[in-house]
């Protein structure tokens, strides 16, 4: 038995959970649909939005096999509240912060499991994720160069999640900002 993940440097879970892209699969969304069920279970589901966002909610683009979830729920509800209950059904928190929260399920200390799960846990409105699926979703070739730019990155930042994703923001939030203004307040 190795080490916890909670006991490795930011290096170690690195290489044993390296960037990994993948052609799309549709089975993707077999696997949110259920972790969305499951979650309808867990959490309290008054006034709760849980989307799939991210690239595997993008159609036919390369993508790393990680299903991300959006969480949003209403600021009346304490997020400690929502957090504990995440963590009691499976879920290690990543990342806690006043109104933003990040947390998986499905790593091991043997590497990745056959399902892998990101939670983003937010307050309503907070969905910029959204616009640019959406807008990625209705714009193939806009699709198509963030794949060709996520394929780019891929091998050269392959255990360096951090790079990785710093060097798609630019690509990122010029997208969302395009498709918050043609969207306008679609969410």
């Amino acid at each position: 038995m190795g080490k916890a993940l909670s006991d490795m440097t930011l290096e170690e879970l690195w290489e044993i959970f390296p960037i990994i892209l993948t052609e799309h699969k549709e089975i993707w969304d077999k696997w949110y649909t259920e972790e969305q069920k499951r979650l309808v279970r867990t959490l309290p589901t008054e006034n709760i939005k849980i989307s799939h966002i991210g690239s595997t909610a993008i159609k036919s683009i390369w993508a790393k096999p990680i299903i991300d979830i959006l969480v949003e729920i209403p600021a009346s509800l304490p997020m400690d509240r929502v957090k504990e209950l995440l963590i009691q059904n499976g879920y290690i928190c990543m990342s806690y912060q006043q109104n933003r929260s990040s947390f998986n399920r499905g790593y091991t200390s043997e590497g990745f499991a056959e399902k892998v799960f990101h939670l983003h846990l937010r307050y309503e409105g907070d969905n910029d994720e959204l616009y640019f699926r959406d807008y990625l979703n209705d714009n193939p070739l806009l699709a198509k160069q963030y794949e060709e730019l996520k394929i780019s990155l891929w091998k050269k930042l392959e255990h360096d999640r951090d790079g990785y994703t710093l060097a798609k923001t630019s690509f990122v939030a010029e997208q969302t900002d395009k498709a918050k203004k043609y969207y306008r307040h679609r969410y």
